[in-house]
């Protein structure tokens, strides 16, 4: 029970609350000798039993300084029952808010927890799926609507975290307040500790001298037997069941201050660990949707180039057979050219029958034209003869003039 109260702080594994044990029940014979009791006490608590018994032997059992000395056995330790016992009442009094239920601490992490099952991305299925009202028609998009309730949360969760803080500041006070409690039931402990020891002394030693004076005097054994060691012994049992009571209270102590630990790691965790896994799964699933719509994309894309590249070779391949093909063949067709040949050919065996039939046509054209030219010779002289008459300008001119 001396052990350092911090030791029950002990590092577990990451993100596991282990709850304590249950405190075990304390007995009456086990509660003696649970605190210790140094050898210098031990010798001034003998030499007080040591006296007690030399009172008793001194007065006369039916003086009132026997009965005195009996009262003083029958009230050993009043004091110090009175004190472990108010200390166990203050424990029983105060409100354990590490344990409620329905307020504090608890509550905030039951509603935190709930508020991230709610957001938890993997129960919302198909985020990218199309939303569709009575599932027919298209209406909204579920990651839209993911986000928005996601956005919405954050007030909420920021209230809770604030709760949280505020609920471990409580806990720390009360863990603060445990270890004075502690110290203030161990104090009272060791002073029961001293009653016990002293009891048991009274009870040995009263016994001891008991039997020494029955055959002395049957009379004063017979008195301490009957007053001083009954009284003796049954302050020792109520002294043993008070200090076993108070050894549950410290025991019970050290079980809230350990429920208080284990809570405020959950606080520290769901403060820190708990948001962050919500982040980071919201931003994995908004990274995923983007990138299932890039692949989405990229997949379409493929498929474009793929069929654009089919076609492309589809028509190459055509375009490559028809050029072949027409190289392998003339450019202008074997009868077109036979026929353009056999055009001109004609054409210039017309042309010579031309020229045949035209000599005689023009020879007879040419005679005509002679005998033509000479039939007009006599008129272009007359008609120049007269053309010079009437100009008149050679003496030799023929005129028909009045005398």
């Amino acid at each position: 029970m001396a052990s350092n109260p911090d030791t029950i702080t002990a590092t577990e594994p990451a993100l596991k609350l282990t709850p304590p044990d249950p405190v075990p029940t304390v007995t009456a014979e086990k509660a003696v000798g649970l605190v210790p009791v140094d050898e210098g006490t031990k010798s001034k608590l003998e030499e007080r039993a040591d006296y007690a018994v030399q009172q008793l032997l001194e007065r006369d059992a039916n003086s009132p300084e026997f009965g005195k000395v009996v009262d003083a056995i029958t009230n050993m330790g009043a004091k110090e029952i009175r004190d472990a016992a108010g200390q166990s009442n203050r424990f029983l009094d105060r409100p354990v808010r590490a344990m409620d239920q329905e307020t504090g601490v608890g509550n905030d992490l039951a509603q935190l927890r709930r508020v991230v099952e709610d957001l938890d991305p993997g129960k919302k299925g198909n985020l990218t799926a199309p939303q569709k009202l009575f599932g027919i028609i298209p209406f909204g998009s579920k990651m839209r609507n993911y986000f928005d309730s996601y956005k919405s949360s954050q007030t909420h969760i920021a209230s809770i975290l604030k709760s949280l803080a505020s609920g471990k500041d409580e806990l720390l006070m009360d863990n603060a307040s445990i270890d004075t409690e502690r110290a203030n039931l161990w104090s009272a402990m060791g002073k029961l500790e001293q009653m016990i020891q002293l009891s048991k002394m009274l009870d040995r030693k009263l016994e001891d001298k008991a039997n020494e004076l029955d055959a002395t005097d049957p009379a004063k054994a017979k008195a301490i037997r009957e007053s001083a060691l009954f009284y003796a012994r049954q302050r020792t049992q109520d002294l043993l069941t008070q200090m076993a009571v108070t050894v549950q209270g410290y025991l019970a102590l050290d079980l809230v201050k350990k429920n208080n630990v284990e809570l405020i790691k959950g606080v520290d965790r769901a403060s820190t660990t708990t948001v962050a896994a919500l982040r980071t799964a919201v931003t994995v699933a908004q990274a995923m949707t983007n990138q299932k719509l890039v692949l989405e994309q990229i997949t379409q894309l493929n498929t474009t180039t793929a069929s654009i590249i089919d076609s492309t070779g589809k028509l190459l391949r055509s375009n490559t057979a028809r050029i072949h093909e027409q190289a392998a063949s003339s450019a202008i067709p074997l009868e077109t050219l036979q026929r353009a040949f056999q055009n001109i050919y004609e054409t210039m065996d017309a042309i010579d029958t031309f020229k045949l039939k035209a000599l005689d046509s023009m020879k007879t054209t040419v005679n005509t034209l002679s005998t033509e030219v000479e039939k007009s010779r006599g008129y272009i002289a007359r008609a120049e003869g007269a053309a010079q008459n009437r100009v008149g300008s050679s003496p030799e001119t023929f005129k028909l003039e009045a005398l």
